[in-house]
């Protein structure tokens, strides 16, 4: 009865941690994903820093020779690109946010997928320990299997809670 309780958990067990794995993985990949938008809106906002740093140049470079619409439009060009660069800086605050969250959720799932993929090992051994008792009907071979399944048991348990 022991064997098939412990087997049961190591199933159990396995699952849950594939699943958790599979959670790190997919999490992973979107905070990868948002960390590679965070680059675009950087880049993009930097051509926009640079094409403003330029014009601003121009501008101070002319000393008001320039006719006044030809000043407009240069004036009109800076604040709409001041305006796209604030824009991709909030953007960016909020890809950053998200990042960070898909991270942590990562970093969560690792945490239960270890922790379940401890209690396989145990009750794999626990497993090993009671067949070897059962067949050579040594109690105390059961008994050193049944403590290695109280620990398998115990990250089986963690792998939920993750108290320790």
């Amino acid at each position: 009865m022991t064997t098939i309780i412990l087997a049961v958990c190591a199933t159990l067990s396995t699952f849950k941690g594939g699943a958790f794995s599979t959670r790190s993985v997919m999490s992973q990949t979107q905070a990868s994903d948002q960390w590679a938008f965070y680059q675009s809106k950087s880049i993009k906002g930097y051509l926009y820093e640079m094409q403003k740093e330029k014009l601003e140049l121009e501008f101070k470079a002319d000393n008001g020779r320039m006719p006044l619409t030809l000043a407009a439009d240069y004036g009109q060009k800076i604040e709409t690109y001041t305006n796209k660069i604030a824009k991709y800086e909030e953007e960016k605050t909020a890809i950053q946010k998200d990042a960070k969250r898909f991270e942590k959720i990562r970093d969560d799932a690792q945490k239960h997928s270890q922790a379940f993929g401890l209690a396989v090992i145990f009750l794999q051994i626990a497993i090993l320990l009671s067949s070897v008792a059962a067949l050579m009907k040594k109690k105390y071979v059961w008994l050193i299997g049944s403590a290695v399944g109280v620990v398998g048991i115990a990250y089986f348990i963690n792998g939920f809670f993750l108290y320790f």
